[in-house]
Order: C-alpha cells, then sequence, then structure tokens
C-alpha cells in the first residue's frame, strides 16, 4: 500500500475542471453546437465543421499570448472564423462571419449552462479546511467572468485566499501567481501542494518552486503520450486528498 504524505499547512487549487467541469472536453461541446446549427452549416457534414473548428482552436490556444485568457469571447470568435476558413481553403463552401459569431457565442452560453461542481467537491473542501488546511483559490480568466464562476458555485467562503488572473494583473504560469498566493496564507513551497488539470500550470511551475504537485486526471484518461512531466501525485477527485479518518 502506497503511503500518502500528511496533509500540508496550505493547498493552492484551481477552478476550472478541478472543481468544476467547465471546459473539459470540448470536441463534445463543439459537435453539441454544430449540430444545433445543421442547417446553416448544410451541406457541410457538422462533425466536419465542429471537427475543423476545434483543430485551429487547439493550435490557436497552443501558442497565444495570455492575454486571450482574458478575451475569451472575442477568442472564440476568432477560433470560429479560423475553422470556417480552413474548410474554405479545402474548397468547401463558404460561411459567413456572422455565423461564425453565433456559434461562438452559443457555444459560450451552452459552456455556462452545462457548468457544474464535481460531485464531492465542496464537501472535500470544507473537510480540508476543518482540517486546518489553509486554502487558496488560484485561477486564470478574466475578472468578472471568473468572479461571477465563484459566486454563483458557492467558493468564496471555502476559501482563505481567492486570486482571479483578471483581478491580480497575473496568472499561471508567472511564478508570481504561486508566491503571492502563498504569501497571502503565510506559508512556503515545502508547506503547499498545488491541485490542478493542466500539467504545465499545476505541475511543472509548482516543483521548480518547491510545491508539491499534484495533478487532478478527472476523466482517467492518464498523461498525455510521450509526457515527460511527472506529478507527485495523480488523482481523479479533490475527495482524494481527504485522510479517510476524517
Amino acid at each position: 500500500m502506497t503511503m500518502l504524505p500528511p496533509l500540508p499547512r496550505a493547498m493552492l487549487i484551481d477552478m476550472d475542471d478541478t472543481i468544476l467541469s467547465a471546459y473539459g472536453r470540448p470536441e463534445i461541446a463543439w459537435n453539441t453546437i454544430a449540430n444545433e446549427f445543421a442547417a446553416e452549416l448544410a451541406p457541410l457534414p457538422p462533425q466536419q465543421v465542429a471537427t475543423a473548428v476545434l483543430a485551429f482552436a487547439r493550435n490557436f490556444w497552443a501558442n497565444a499570448d495570455a492575454s486571450w485568457r482574458l478575451r475569451l469571447g472575442e477568442a472564440r470568435h476568432l477560433t470560429v472564423k479560423g475553422g470556417f476558413a480552413a474548410l474554405a481553403a479545402a474548397g468547401h463552401r463558404a460561411l459567413s462571419d456572422d455565423l461564425a459569431v453565433r456559434i461562438a457565442d452559443r457555444f459560450t452560453a451552452y459552456r455556462e449552462e452545462e457548468m457544474f461542481v464535481f460531485p464531492g467537491a465542496h464537501d472535500a473542501i470544507d473537510k480540508l479546511k476543518a482540517l486546518g488546511v489553509r486554502l487558496a483559490l488560484v485561477t486564470n480568466g478574466a475578472a468578472d467572468m471568473q468572479r461571477a464562476k465563484v459566486e454563483r458555485f458557492e467558493l468564496t467562503h471555502r476559501f482563505d485566499h481567492i486570486q482571479i488572473e483578471g483581478e491580480h494583473g497575473f496568472g499561471k504560469p508567472e511564478e508570481r501567481a504561486y508566491l503571492h498566493a502563498m504569501e497571502a496564507l503565510g506559508v512556503t513551497p515545502k508547506d503547499t501542494w498545488m491541485i490542478g488539470d493542466n500539467l504545465e500550470w499545476e505541475v511543472v511551475t509548482p516543483q521548480r518552486l518547491g510545491i508539491y504537485a499534484i495533478w487532478i486526471d478527472v476523466h482517467g484518461e492518464g498523461l498525455p503520450e510521450g509526457s515527460t512531466i511527472r506529478p507527485d501525485r495523480i488523482i481523479r477527485s479533490l475527495s482524494e486528498l481527504v485522510p479517510a479518518a476524517s
């Protein structure tokens, strides 16, 4: 049986796709929305349009400047238009910018509608806080959008410190994002765990700072093939962080 380390003095916890089901599995969301617009996309099959948009979006976000995280709606307009342009370049019918904007906005609305707290997440956070662990919510994104989620999903009172990129002017994976959160909690890296779903933001930089890094793999898909990143621990639910006796 693997011996787990004792609980730390503090935990820095990501929000999207760690506490909330937010942006995971984008292929399902894009296919759902494309099917809603099937009549306007015809004769192009919705799945082909969704695949083109997703491919453009993944390439865009792999290379995008951090400032785009604060302009998510605008970024989605751009990525749908980019997917449409790729289809047109391949010889398919041209799809209008107006349709691209409407699809992107519907995608944004759909993501908001479908968002929910992962089962057991609230309870796990409450138990960790009751056990004396200092807790910081550290999330990237625009101030208004992320703050609305914090309030909508009743997270405010559950954390000792809430740090939103758009409110503070910096975010993961900038080292000061982690250093600022630890300073707010009054702890050092050796006292701290970082938990989240992004390998770069929640594992690579935290480990470099001496923080114990836990990757949450909600869907149990495992590390990407060929990945050289090695989290200190992998979990599928925040509930796994709570000692069994508690």
